[in-house]
């Protein structure tokens, strides 16, 4: 059985956290294109493994932790990708954009 390896070059950037919780109160869907899903399937599945040995480790919860700190970034790096991808317009704006009007 052959195996395929792809590498996507994503930089993690920070965002404040007063634009990430605009984003996240707004509440609208994302268009995800392939090569972002399948980053954001990777990182969950090496989120979710990291946090399940740490867990079975009975790791204590400090700052220090190189787990931990493997964790964020990996979270860092997924909210980015996420972010990245374009808002899906509502149904609202679908509407007035047909009729030539723009939002208020």
């Amino acid at each position: 059985m052959a195996a395929s390896t792809t590498t996507t070059n994503f930089q993690v950037a920070s965002r404040s956290n007063t634009a990430l919780s605009s984003d996240i109160a707004s509440g609208r869907r994302r268009r995800i294109d392939r090569s972002a899903g399948r980053a954001l399937e990777v990182l969950g599945h090496a989120i979710e493994y990291l946090t399940d040995e740490f867990i079975l480790e009975g790791g204590t919860l400090n700052s220090n932790d190189a787990k931990l700190e493997a964790v964020q970034m990996l979270m860092a790096l997924n909210r980015q990708i996420y972010f990245e991808c374009p808002e899906v317009p509502t149904f609202g704006e679908r509407v007035l954009s047909l009729l030539g009007m723009r939002a208020a």
